[in-house]
């Protein structure tokens, strides 16, 4: 399986960038007040695992909290949603990733535009999807699970974070390209898959390294392979600039490295125009993939 760490390969299923966005008005000495940082997920998973990381140094630096809020559901949209419909007074930050993307072609009755609504601040982290097995699964390397999945046709149970997240396509997406069938299970979360992964409920997912990293290290599960927008007229560019040099800045930081590093990703520093262009290109990207794998969420 070649390794990646591109958007998206074709067997090597790879993870766009963990990123940050935020909707936010002006301020003159921002932050004067706590910040909320949504994450639209449960605790334990890749993205609140970063989010916390890159939130508690941004409030030892700046001098305010920067409060992570678990708002998951939906695939990232319910907490998405409520970015978007928080007071654009710049209190309000969106850790977003690859669900985004993917949920603008995903769901049909979005009640945001999100390469519209969200304004791009900065991106912080690149993080592989690996594909991991249950131990109790034979198959050492890829092409040993192909041949096991098509010896056990509806015999395998691939788990994932929930319908439509990049976890959940990049498995569809090695479906596709492997002419292999697997019974999809979502759960809620990275976390609760992770725990049937390891009862053995479930053989195999497709997850991002951080969440997952800790059990394959440990031997309790094997890695088989690795992978490797328009702005808001709202936003004025004094918050936008400061966040994204005291994010960039923390990327920087030679402990920061190092323990995204150990988590599996690494830092992904660029300006904010960058990172909006990254945007566009990945929603077209993953709607593709969506379109490919014929799914529609109403």
């Amino acid at each position: 399986m070649t390794s990646r760490r591109a958007a998206i390969g074709l067997v090597a299923i790879g993870l766009p960038a963990m990123v940050l966005s935020a909707r936010t008005a002006a301020a003159l000495d921002y932050p004067t007040r706590p910040v909320r940082f949504v994450v639209g997920y449960p605790p334990g998973g890749a993205t609140d695992i970063l989010a916390r990381l890159i939130g508690q140094r941004l409030s030892e630096k700046l001098g305010q909290q920067f409060v992570v809020e678990n708002k998951p559901g939906a695939g990232n949209n319910i907490g998405t949603e409520a970015a978007v419909n928080a007071e654009p007074d710049g209190y309000t930050v969106l850790l977003i990733n690859p669900a985004n993307y993917i949920n603008a072609s995903l769901y049909a009755n979005l009640k945001f535009d999100f390469v519209r609504d969200i304004a791009p601040i900065a991106s912080f982290n690149r993080v592989p999807n690996v594909m991991t097995v249950n131990k109790d699964v034979p198959a050492k390397n890829v092409a040993e699970f192909i041949a096991y999945v098509k010896a056990n046709p509806g015999k395998v149970n691939m788990a994932s974070s929930g319908n439509g997240t990049s976890v959940h396509l990049s498995g569809e997406m090695f479906m596709a390209m492997t002419g292999t069938k697997m019974q999809h299970v979502p759960y809620r979360g990275a976390a609760p898959a992770i725990t049937d992964m390891l009862g053995g409920q479930v053989q195999v997912i497709f997850d991002n390294m951080p969440s997952i990293i800790q059990h394959i290290r440990a031997g309790s599960l094997r890695a088989l392979g690795v992978t490797t927008v328009q702005r808001s007229p709202q936003l004025p560019d004094v918050i936008i600039a400061k966040l994204n040099s005291e994010i960039n800045a923390v990327l920087a930081e030679p402990e920061m490295k190092k323990r995204l590093v150990e988590l599996g990703g690494e830092p992904l520093i660029q300006s904010p125009q960058a990172f909006g262009a990254q945007i566009r290109a990945e929603t077209e990207k993953w709607k593709k993939v969506v379109e490919f794998a014929g799914l529609k969420v109403e």
